[in-house]
């Protein structure tokens, strides 16, 4: 069976891929406030660790695709729509008299709610046509196949990492993430060490700046614990009947798998140094448990797929028009 009747017969697609710290055996897991390190047992009492949450996966998943730090998308992916805001405002700052003048850019890329950011939604240069184009009303049933197209055309990478409209009428508008993945380590043990910030002439730390009182002088002694591994790995699940179930024309179809698989490739890529004591390389081949027979194409057959689907996408008028929607908004200080 070809591979792409492999793609038509399945709902998911799930891959993993072992990792292996680029030196040594040490390294620092994500950690939570008030939590610290994520570590847990499986049922069989394996101790494990969570190194990298799904919430944080989807923000360097995300970021694979922009232009530096962003807000504006990567050479690769010119054509692809999305929304970029001016901001702009002169505002006071705390119990001062100074005036800041606000000018900067943000964009759906960057912006964690995405097209539900405050900046964009609100804009109704934005939010007019983007309603209409949905055919959305408070009150009237939602028609999900007119609410993802409408999604698409403004910003395909919403569709992929899923978005709720909260800041739009009765927030009846969310659709789930259809790219997933997290980290974990299995068999960890804790790697325990610790330094010392050391003052060179006053380890007392009694020596001050004059206005500055935090603890930040003399000697500081500190702790830290980082954590070796049986095994490291990197799980991917791409929802694919997610995708078939907002009935887009094929090449919206496409373009979605091609840019959710160009993402995976990139971060194993590019991606794998999450903190200062946390760089990962790929040990071994990325593996595609389901289907099986499948295979992840390289990074320039998916270049070239989605190169190919921005074309058909763009010539079928799938894309808004211009397709960078390019808005201002003015930003004001909270009383």
């Amino acid at each position: 069976m070809s591979e792409e009747m492999l793609l038509k017969k399945t709902s998911r697609v799930l891959i993993q891929a072992d990792l292996e710290p680029v030196q040594g055996s040490r390294f620092q897991p994500t950690g939570f406030p008030d939590l610290g390190a994520g570590v847990f047992e499986r049922p069989d009492g394996t101790r494990m660790i969570l190194v990298e949450s799904a919430q944080s996966m989807a923000n360097r998943l995300e970021k694979v695709c922009l232009d530096g730090d962003g807000p504006e998308i990567e050479e690769n992916l010119k054509g692809l729509p999305y929304v970029i805001v001016q901001l702009h405002g002169d505002v006071k700052r705390d119990k001062e008299e100074e005036v800041l003048h606000i000018d900067t850019w943000t964009s759906s890329l960057v912006e964690a709610h995405r097209l539900n950011s405050p900046f964009i939604i609100t804009c109704p240069e934005f939010s007019k046509p983007f309603v209409q184009k949905m055919e959305y009303a408070a009150g009237k049933l939602l028609d999900w196949h007119k609410i993802a197209s409408a999604i698409f055309a403004y910003d395909p990478n919403s569709l992929i990492h899923g978005i709720f409209f909260a800041n739009l009428g009765d927030g009846r508008v969310r659709l789930p993430r259809a790219l997933s993945a997290f980290i974990e380590a299995e068999g960890i043990r804790e790697a325990v060490s610790g330094g010392v910030k050391n003052n060179a002439f006053d380890p007392t730390g009694k020596i001050r700046v004059s206005g500055l009182e935090k603890d930040v002088y003399g000697n500081v002694p500190y702790h830290r614990t980082e954590y070796t591994a049986q095994r490291i790995t990197a799980y991917f699940n791409l929802d694919i009947g997610l995708f078939r179930g907002y009935h887009l024309k094929t090449p919206a179809y496409d373009l979605l798998i091609a840019l959710s698989f160009y993402k995976i490739r990139k971060f194993l890529e590019g991606g794998l140094r999450l903190r200062t004591a946390c760089d990962f390389k790929v040990k071994g081949d990325v593996r595609v448990i389901e289907p099986s027979g499948y295979s992840l194409p390289d990074t320039d057959q998916l270049t070239r797929q989605l190169r190919n689907a921005i074309d058909a996408c763009a010539a079928g008028e799938l894309f808004a028009d211009p397709p960078v929607t390019r808005l201002e908004t003015k930003v004001v200080r909270k009383a």
